[in-house]
């Protein structure tokens, strides 16, 4: 053991650990969640801390030395070392100073290591003064935040990407598979399975634009605001140089935000990306609901489309295949709607200067993006890709439908219209039948009116041959 010392007292810390008493402190405070930090957090707090040595180094603050063992001690955690000495909980009071301390320790005591010395010699190298230097937990907290969303993000977009492309795909396989549109969960006029897929895949695509539009603002950083955005012990020169440093670091085009005490005192970026996950996720149960009512059944539902069969459906009823996959990613979607009432609960209530309910808005937003890519990938690998189209059974369900008869309104009128509906749905008899009967249509005319080009591409082609009707 080692004796570490803070302002209120001693305490004894593991001589083997890389962190330190504040984080000792946060472990015995903190034990709510029962979970880590995130891996990406942890990462993006170290990049935060390495652009923040470089730009000191540049200024001319940091003695180089340090501030190289700093950066080497931050290259490691980036790389996924270390990451068991980050064993503070996501949510804690104190707006995140505990997460900030408990990176400056690791980084402090494996920088120690590195030139030679003891773990605990902060006479040498301090988590105050030289890991925090020019800093508050107040510009390097919320920035690591906007860092992990950005790496957070690349995932999630791939993911949404891979699930647009894949229902485009399956939109060309479906483009000739003719069925029954439904409105109110009734009957309305046919469309192909086709369309219905490829507008699945254009609500997606939006959800992928409305969260790139979010992640523009997470790229404006209030780094060198310090304690409540005055700037107070940040140099001119260090706040330009940090972002620089970050921008270079991550490849990202981090920014300095105009006006830091806002910057330092709102947190509605954060509530924006998260609303532009549940958008998302609220786009992604209609689909998901959708899959489940068109392979419902099989034999006494809708059966319009076959889900691969992912496992046994039941303990008691043999024979049984439930539809896992759409079920978990709407199970997975309301989960992200409850994360993002967390998120606006901790927006709205940060009060003058500092949002202190930072941990829990990071905490459900990685949790989000993280569950989002998750189940996107897998609903796309194990249900979208090898879905198959009932031809045959889309093709009995219209045969038996009287909604088709909404195509003859403008060729017969809404009267005889009606009348063949009524005669149809009191009879049972086919609407093609009916209407050659009653001569309102010659069979050629009908069977263009009735084709699946027609009904769903109207006036493409047979226009000729209407006109002559």
């Amino acid at each position: 053991m080692r004796l570490e010392h803070d302002f209120l007292g001693d305490m004894e810390v593991p001589d083997d650990a890389y962190y330190g008493v504040q984080t000792l402190r946060a472990m015995e405070n903190f034990s709510i969640t029962g979970e880590k930090l995130d891996a990406d957090f942890i990462v993006a707090m170290a990049i935060v801390k390495k652009a923040a040595a470089l730009a000191n180094i540049a200024t001319g603050r940091l003695d180089p030395k340090i501030g190289a063992a700093l950066v080497t001690a931050a290259d490691e955690v980036i790389a996924g070392k270390l990451h068991d000495q980050f064993p503070v909980d996501p949510i804690q009071g104190g707006a995140g100073t505990s997460i900030n301390m408990n990176t400056n320790e690791v980084l402090v005591n494996r920088a120690l290591e590195l030139i030679g010395e003891a773990k605990g010699r902060y006479d040498i190298i301090s988590p105050n003064n030289h890991a925090n230097m020019a800093q508050s937990t107040n510009d390097a907290f919320p920035t690591g935040i906007k860092v992990c969303i950005i790496r957070k993000s690349k995932s999630l977009l791939k993911a949404l990407n891979y699930l647009a492309d894949t229902l485009d795909k399956k939109a060309v396989e479906f483009k000739d598979v003719l069925k029954m549109g439904r409105t109110h969960l009734q009957d309305a006029i046919p469309i192909t399975l086709g369309q219905e897929f490829a507008s699945y895949a254009s609500a997606v695509r939006r959800g992928i634009k409305r969260i790139e539009s979010a992640m523009l603002s997470i790229h404006t950083i209030n780094m060198g605001a310090t304690a409540i955005g005055t700037g107070l012990n940040a140099e001119p020169e260090y706040i330009v140089e940090v972002a620089r440093q970050l921008a270079e670091i991550t490849g990202e085009p981090f920014v300095t935000a105009t006006n830091l005490i806002d910057a330092t005192n709102n947190t509605d970026g954060f509530a924006d990306v998260s609303a532009s996950l549940k958008i998302t996720a609220l786009v992604l149960i209609k689909m998901a609901n959708d899959f489940r009512l068109m392979a419902s059944g099989p034999r006494c539902g809708l059966n319009e489309i076959k889900l691969p069969p992912r496992q046994p459906g039941s303990s008691i009823m043999p024979g049984k295949v439930n539809p896992v996959m759409p079920e978990v990613l709407n199970q997975t979607c309301y989960q992200v709607l409850g994360n993002d009432v967390a998120v606006g609960m901790g927006v709205e209530n940060g009060q003058f200067e500092l949002n202190v309910m930072e941990p829990v808005i990071a905490f459900n937003i990685f949790n989000s993006m993280r569950y989002l890519t998750n189940a996107v990938n897998k609903f796309t690998k194990l249900c979208v890709e090898n879905v198959q189209a009932n031809e045959e059974q889309c093709q009995m369900w219209l045969d038996r439908s009287v909604g088709i008869v909404t195509a003859l309104l403008p060729h017969i009128g809404y009267e005889n219209s009606s009348m063949l509906a009524k005669e149809a749905y009191n009879t049972g008899r086919p609407i093609r039948e009916i209407i050659l009967e009653k001569g309102l249509l010659t069979k050629e005319a009908m069977d263009h009116i009735l084709s699946p080009e027609e009904m769903t591409h109207p006036g493409i082609a047979g226009k000729d041959l209407l006109e002559k009707e």
